[in-house]
Protein backbone atom coordinates (compact mmCIF):
# COMPACT_ATOMS: atom_id res chain seq x y z
CA UNK A 1 0.00 0.00 0.00
CA UNK A 2 2.47 2.43 1.06
CA UNK A 3 4.36 1.64 -2.31
CA UNK A 4 1.60 2.24 -4.05
CA UNK A 5 1.51 5.87 -2.59
CA UNK A 6 5.13 6.34 -3.28
CA UNK A 7 4.16 5.17 -6.87
CA UNK A 8 1.19 8.08 -7.17
CA UNK A 9 3.29 10.57 -5.44
CA UNK A 10 5.80 10.77 -8.06
CA UNK A 11 3.77 10.25 -10.79
CA UNK A 12 1.72 13.26 -9.66
CA UNK A 13 5.26 15.39 -9.69
CA UNK A 14 6.62 13.99 -12.89
CA UNK A 15 3.59 15.26 -14.44
CA UNK A 16 3.94 18.52 -12.43
CA UNK A 17 7.46 18.91 -13.48
CA UNK A 18 5.97 17.98 -17.36
CA UNK A 19 3.30 20.73 -17.05
CA UNK A 20 5.74 22.96 -15.95
CA UNK A 21 8.23 22.21 -18.81
CA UNK A 22 5.46 22.38 -21.31
CA UNK A 23 3.69 25.79 -20.48
CA UNK A 24 4.82 29.23 -20.54
CA UNK A 25 2.50 32.89 -20.25
CA UNK A 26 2.89 35.11 -22.70
CA UNK A 27 2.42 39.54 -21.15
CA UNK A 28 1.26 41.70 -23.29
CA UNK A 29 4.41 43.81 -23.33
CA UNK A 30 6.40 40.79 -24.47
CA UNK A 31 6.71 38.79 -28.06
CA UNK A 32 7.40 35.55 -27.95
CA UNK A 33 9.34 32.95 -30.46
CA UNK A 34 9.22 29.58 -30.05
CA UNK A 35 12.58 27.58 -31.24
CA UNK A 36 12.58 23.93 -31.89
CA UNK A 37 15.86 22.31 -31.90
CA UNK A 38 17.60 26.20 -32.54
CA UNK A 39 15.11 26.84 -35.47
CA UNK A 40 12.17 28.86 -35.16
CA UNK A 41 9.12 27.34 -35.01
CA UNK A 42 6.54 30.29 -34.09
CA UNK A 43 5.98 33.31 -33.36
CA UNK A 44 3.56 34.46 -30.64
CA UNK A 45 2.32 38.24 -30.29
CA UNK A 46 -0.98 37.52 -28.25
CA UNK A 47 -0.98 37.55 -24.76
CA UNK A 48 -2.01 34.48 -22.84
CA UNK A 49 -1.00 30.54 -21.75
CA UNK A 50 1.01 28.62 -24.55
CA UNK A 51 2.21 25.08 -24.60
CA UNK A 52 5.52 24.10 -25.80
CA UNK A 53 7.26 20.74 -26.07
CA UNK A 54 9.39 20.22 -23.20
CA UNK A 55 13.52 19.20 -23.96
CA UNK A 56 12.51 20.10 -27.40
CA UNK A 57 11.47 23.67 -27.94
CA UNK A 58 12.36 26.15 -25.89
CA UNK A 59 11.41 29.88 -25.59
CA UNK A 60 12.70 33.27 -26.17
CA UNK A 61 11.20 36.70 -25.13
CA UNK A 62 11.09 40.63 -26.63
CA UNK A 63 9.62 43.68 -25.50
CA UNK A 64 7.05 44.62 -27.50
CA UNK A 65 6.85 48.66 -25.90
CA UNK A 66 8.76 51.51 -27.01
CA UNK A 67 12.38 51.70 -26.44
CA UNK A 68 14.49 54.90 -26.10
CA UNK A 69 17.98 55.46 -27.39
CA UNK A 70 19.65 58.64 -25.47
CA UNK A 71 22.74 59.56 -26.61
CA UNK A 72 25.21 59.92 -23.39
CA UNK A 73 27.35 62.57 -24.71
CA UNK A 74 26.58 65.29 -27.67
CA UNK A 75 27.37 64.00 -31.25
CA UNK A 76 29.77 66.63 -33.34
CA UNK A 77 28.28 67.40 -36.93
CA UNK A 78 29.62 69.68 -39.52
CA UNK A 79 27.50 72.39 -41.25
CA UNK A 80 27.28 73.19 -44.85
CA UNK A 81 29.46 75.98 -43.50
CA UNK A 82 32.12 73.81 -42.04
CA UNK A 83 31.04 75.01 -38.65
CA UNK A 84 30.47 72.25 -35.89
CA UNK A 85 27.52 72.19 -34.24
CA UNK A 86 26.75 69.62 -30.79
CA UNK A 87 23.44 68.06 -30.85
CA UNK A 88 21.95 66.12 -28.15
CA UNK A 89 19.32 63.87 -29.47
CA UNK A 90 17.38 60.57 -28.79
CA UNK A 91 15.20 58.00 -30.62
CA UNK A 92 12.23 55.79 -30.13
CA UNK A 93 11.86 52.54 -31.55
CA UNK A 94 10.46 49.37 -30.99
CA UNK A 95 10.42 46.19 -32.71
CA UNK A 96 7.33 45.29 -35.20
CA UNK A 97 8.47 41.88 -36.88
CA UNK A 98 9.83 39.49 -34.08
CA UNK A 99 10.99 36.67 -36.60
CA UNK A 100 12.91 39.32 -38.84
CA UNK A 101 14.88 41.32 -35.53
CA UNK A 102 15.72 37.85 -34.56
CA UNK A 103 17.51 37.12 -37.62
CA UNK A 104 18.86 39.97 -38.51
CA UNK A 105 20.71 40.91 -34.82
CA UNK A 106 19.99 37.45 -33.23
CA UNK A 107 17.47 39.04 -30.54
CA UNK A 108 20.55 41.38 -29.29
CA UNK A 109 19.42 44.79 -28.30
CA UNK A 110 22.73 46.28 -27.94
CA UNK A 111 23.35 45.00 -31.89
CA UNK A 112 20.16 46.48 -33.09
CA UNK A 113 20.76 49.76 -30.78
CA UNK A 114 23.80 49.76 -32.51
CA UNK A 115 22.81 49.55 -35.86
CA UNK A 116 19.74 52.02 -35.30
CA UNK A 117 22.52 54.18 -33.72
CA UNK A 118 24.93 54.41 -36.96
CA UNK A 119 21.94 54.46 -39.28
CA UNK A 120 20.50 57.68 -37.23
CA UNK A 121 24.25 59.69 -37.06
CA UNK A 122 25.00 58.91 -40.68
CA UNK A 123 21.26 60.70 -41.21
CA UNK A 124 21.82 63.30 -39.56
CA UNK A 125 25.64 63.98 -40.57
CA UNK A 126 23.72 64.14 -44.03
CA UNK A 127 21.01 66.12 -42.85
CA UNK A 128 23.19 68.77 -41.20
CA UNK A 129 25.98 68.75 -44.14
CA UNK A 130 23.37 70.43 -45.93
CA UNK A 131 22.22 73.31 -44.02
CA UNK A 132 23.39 76.34 -42.11
CA UNK A 133 23.79 76.76 -38.51
CA UNK A 134 20.88 79.09 -38.32
CA UNK A 135 18.71 76.28 -39.96
CA UNK A 136 19.73 73.88 -37.67
CA UNK A 137 19.61 75.80 -34.32
CA UNK A 138 16.04 76.78 -35.04
CA UNK A 139 15.23 77.33 -38.74
CA UNK A 140 14.62 73.89 -39.93
CA UNK A 141 14.70 71.46 -36.79
CA UNK A 142 11.63 70.28 -37.58
CA UNK A 143 12.05 69.24 -41.37
CA UNK A 144 15.39 67.78 -39.94
CA UNK A 145 14.02 65.58 -37.57
CA UNK A 146 11.07 64.13 -39.97
CA UNK A 147 13.27 63.82 -42.55
CA UNK A 148 15.62 61.78 -40.18
CA UNK A 149 12.64 59.88 -38.59
CA UNK A 150 11.70 58.75 -42.41
CA UNK A 151 14.91 57.63 -43.28
CA UNK A 152 16.23 56.19 -40.25
CA UNK A 153 12.81 53.87 -40.11
CA UNK A 154 13.44 52.50 -43.96
CA UNK A 155 16.27 50.81 -42.41
CA UNK A 156 15.13 49.89 -38.97
CA UNK A 157 12.20 47.80 -40.97
CA UNK A 158 15.47 46.10 -42.39
CA UNK A 159 15.96 44.10 -38.81
CA UNK A 160 12.32 44.21 -37.97
CA UNK A 161 12.27 47.27 -35.96
CA UNK A 162 10.53 50.55 -36.63
CA UNK A 163 11.30 53.92 -35.87
CA UNK A 164 9.23 56.19 -33.98
CA UNK A 165 10.45 59.25 -33.16
CA UNK A 166 14.05 61.27 -33.62
CA UNK A 167 14.12 64.19 -31.59
CA UNK A 168 17.38 66.68 -30.87
CA UNK A 169 17.13 68.38 -27.96
CA UNK A 170 19.78 70.78 -28.14
CA UNK A 171 21.96 71.86 -30.98
CA UNK A 172 24.68 73.59 -29.77
CA UNK A 173 28.46 75.32 -30.79
CA UNK A 174 31.33 74.82 -29.24
CA UNK A 175 32.77 76.70 -27.03
CA UNK A 176 35.50 78.27 -29.48
CA UNK A 177 32.38 79.10 -32.48
CA UNK A 178 29.89 80.03 -29.93
CA UNK A 179 32.66 82.89 -28.90
CA UNK A 180 33.16 83.72 -32.32
CA UNK A 181 29.34 83.71 -33.37
CA UNK A 182 29.13 86.15 -30.29
CA UNK A 183 31.98 88.64 -30.94
CA UNK A 184 30.22 88.76 -34.61
CA UNK A 185 26.38 89.21 -33.52
CA UNK A 186 28.11 91.70 -30.93
CA UNK A 187 29.79 93.66 -34.14
CA UNK A 188 26.57 93.51 -35.74
CA UNK A 189 24.90 95.10 -33.44
CA UNK A 190 26.97 97.73 -32.64
CA UNK A 191 27.07 98.40 -36.85
CA UNK A 192 23.00 98.43 -36.77
CA UNK A 193 23.29 100.67 -33.55
CA UNK A 194 25.75 103.19 -35.25
CA UNK A 195 24.08 103.25 -38.44
CA UNK A 196 20.77 104.19 -36.55
CA UNK A 197 22.88 106.77 -33.97
CA UNK A 198 23.80 108.40 -37.51
CA UNK A 199 20.06 108.13 -39.05
CA UNK A 200 18.68 109.66 -35.62
CA UNK A 201 21.39 112.67 -35.86
CA UNK A 202 21.28 113.17 -39.12
CA UNK A 203 17.19 113.30 -38.82
CA UNK A 204 17.36 115.44 -35.95
CA UNK A 205 19.81 117.66 -37.92
CA UNK A 206 17.15 118.26 -40.59
CA UNK A 207 14.87 119.00 -37.81
CA UNK A 208 17.04 121.37 -36.61
CA UNK A 209 17.38 123.20 -39.82
CA UNK A 210 13.84 123.36 -40.37
CA UNK A 211 12.71 124.44 -37.00
CA UNK A 212 15.67 127.42 -37.55
CA UNK A 213 14.04 128.21 -41.56
CA UNK A 214 10.45 128.26 -40.27
CA UNK A 215 11.70 130.20 -37.33
CA UNK A 216 13.25 132.86 -39.78
CA UNK A 217 10.54 132.76 -41.84
CA UNK A 218 8.17 133.60 -38.70
CA UNK A 219 10.88 136.48 -37.24
CA UNK A 220 11.16 137.85 -40.76
CA UNK A 221 7.24 137.94 -41.61
CA UNK A 222 6.77 139.37 -37.42
CA UNK A 223 9.30 142.21 -38.35
CA UNK A 224 7.83 142.63 -41.37
CA UNK A 225 4.54 143.22 -39.88
CA UNK A 226 5.89 145.37 -36.83
CA UNK A 227 7.55 147.59 -39.50
CA UNK A 228 4.62 148.13 -41.44
CA UNK A 229 2.17 148.62 -38.26
CA UNK A 230 5.19 150.98 -37.44
CA UNK A 231 4.73 152.88 -41.09
CA UNK A 232 1.33 152.86 -40.49
CA UNK A 233 1.37 154.34 -36.87
CA UNK A 234 4.08 157.13 -37.86
CA UNK A 235 2.30 157.54 -41.03
CA UNK A 236 -0.93 158.47 -38.43
CA UNK A 237 0.99 160.45 -35.73
CA UNK A 238 2.43 162.86 -38.69
CA UNK A 239 -0.94 163.27 -40.42
CA UNK A 240 -1.91 163.97 -36.67
CA UNK A 241 0.86 166.30 -36.44
CA UNK A 242 0.16 167.68 -39.33
CA UNK A 243 -3.26 168.31 -38.60
CA UNK A 244 -2.45 170.16 -35.10
CA UNK A 245 0.30 172.09 -36.78
CA UNK A 246 -2.52 173.36 -39.66
CA UNK A 247 -4.77 174.67 -36.66
CA UNK A 248 -2.79 176.45 -34.57
CA UNK A 249 0.81 176.40 -35.59
CA UNK A 250 1.80 178.84 -32.63
CA UNK A 251 0.34 176.08 -30.19
CA UNK A 252 1.77 173.20 -32.04
CA UNK A 253 5.56 174.95 -31.64
CA UNK A 254 4.63 175.58 -28.19
CA UNK A 255 3.93 172.24 -27.34
CA UNK A 256 6.43 170.63 -29.21
CA UNK A 257 9.26 173.17 -27.20
CA UNK A 258 7.76 171.67 -24.13
CA UNK A 259 8.67 168.27 -25.24
CA UNK A 260 11.91 169.10 -26.52
CA UNK A 261 12.68 170.87 -23.14
CA UNK A 262 11.17 167.84 -21.08
CA UNK A 263 13.40 165.70 -23.24
CA UNK A 264 16.49 167.86 -22.60
CA UNK A 265 15.59 168.45 -18.81
CA UNK A 266 14.72 164.76 -18.07
CA UNK A 267 17.97 164.57 -14.90
CA UNK A 268 19.18 166.55 -13.18
CA UNK A 269 22.97 165.39 -14.07
CA UNK A 270 21.89 166.44 -17.65
CA UNK A 271 23.70 169.68 -19.24
CA UNK A 272 23.18 171.54 -22.16
CA UNK A 273 25.36 174.46 -23.62
CA UNK A 274 23.35 176.56 -26.14
CA UNK A 275 23.24 179.76 -26.59
CA UNK A 276 21.24 182.03 -24.52
CA UNK A 277 19.88 183.88 -27.30
CA UNK A 278 18.85 180.93 -29.54
CA UNK A 279 15.66 179.80 -30.51
CA UNK A 280 15.69 176.86 -28.62
CA UNK A 281 14.93 178.93 -25.71
CA UNK A 282 12.63 181.61 -26.63
CA UNK A 283 9.64 180.19 -24.58
CA UNK A 284 11.49 180.11 -21.15
CA UNK A 285 11.85 183.72 -21.89
CA UNK A 286 8.24 184.71 -22.42
CA UNK A 287 4.89 182.97 -22.98
CA UNK A 288 4.74 184.83 -26.68
CA UNK A 289 8.05 183.40 -27.48
CA UNK A 290 6.53 182.71 -31.00
CA UNK A 291 6.45 185.90 -31.73
CA UNK A 292 9.05 187.69 -33.04
CA UNK A 293 10.34 191.13 -33.43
Amino acid sequence: MRDRMSLIGGALLLLIALASMSLFTVDQRQYAIVFQLGEVKEVIDKPGLNVKLPMIQNVRYFDKRILTMDTPEPERFITSEKKNVLVDHFVKWRIVDPRLYYESVAGDEARARTRLTQTVNAGLREEFGKRTVHDVVSGARDQIMEDMRVKADQDARKIGAQIIDVRLKRVDLPTEVSESVYRRMEAERKRVANELRSQGAAEAERIRADADRQREIIIAEAYRSAQKTKGEGDAKATAIYADAFGQSPDFYSFYRSLEAYRASFASKEDVLVVDPGSEFFRYLKSPQGAKKN
